[in-house]
């Protein structure tokens, strides 16, 4: 095996490791069915989308077998498989401008509300399967804009982008370091 593919499931494997266990032992988390808000559940991603996208779907992956094992209920761990669209989407878009979406307050700003808005709808439409009985299981007596568009659209783009600020911080913290290890991943 080279060393880049030994590298690259090693950090897919770390990464995918704490997406798991947050849903599990992360004291801040608000459950209001269908919504679900566990504070730095998203941040394993989004640092897996600053390396590249395969990395992001697997911790995806790996995120939503967390909210699964942490006993979370269906619609929650559907919601967190859902991940797996803003994921690729933005990991695709960060390829050639991680730096400069990162290093600028404005585009990263708007890089967060946009993925954030991705991730908004992603979890809308899984939710309103549920909400409308097209898939059985949970139903919400609630209203439709409280319960899919306030709670589950409006707050995933709030937590996500509070999610993405995190993991900016996290990644630039880490400097060169973490700059050097995504280039050698990066070049295969």
């Amino acid at each position: 095996m080279k060393k880049t593919n030994t590298l690259r499931l090693t950090v897919t494997a770390l990464l995918t490791a704490i997406a798991i266990v947050i849903p599990m032992v992360m004291p801040i988390k608000i459950l209001i069915e269908p919504a679900s808000f566990t504070l730095a559940s998203h941040v394993p991603i989004f640092l897996a989308m600053f390396f590249s996208p395969g990395i992001a779907i697997a911790v995806s992956l790996g995120s939503a077998a967390g909210f699964l094992l942490a006993s979370f209920p269906i619609v929650v761990v559907l919601r967190a498989l859902s991940h797996v669209v803003f994921a690729y989407v933005g990991a695709k878009y960060l390829v050639n401008r991680r730096e400069q979406v990162l290093r600028s307050p404005l585009k990263s700003t708007i890089f967060s509300l946009l993925i954030g808005c991705l991730h908004g709808a992603a979890e809308m439409l899984v939710v309103s399967m549920f909400f409308f009985g097209l898939i059985p299981g949970s139903s919400y007596s609630e209203g439709f804009f409280l319960a899919v568009f306030l709670l589950v659209g409006v707050g995933t783009i709030i937590h996500s982008m509070v999610d993405f600020l995190i993991s900016q911080f996290v990644w630039t913290s880490l400097g060169s370091r973490v700059q050097s290890l995504a280039k050698r991943i990066e070049n295969k």
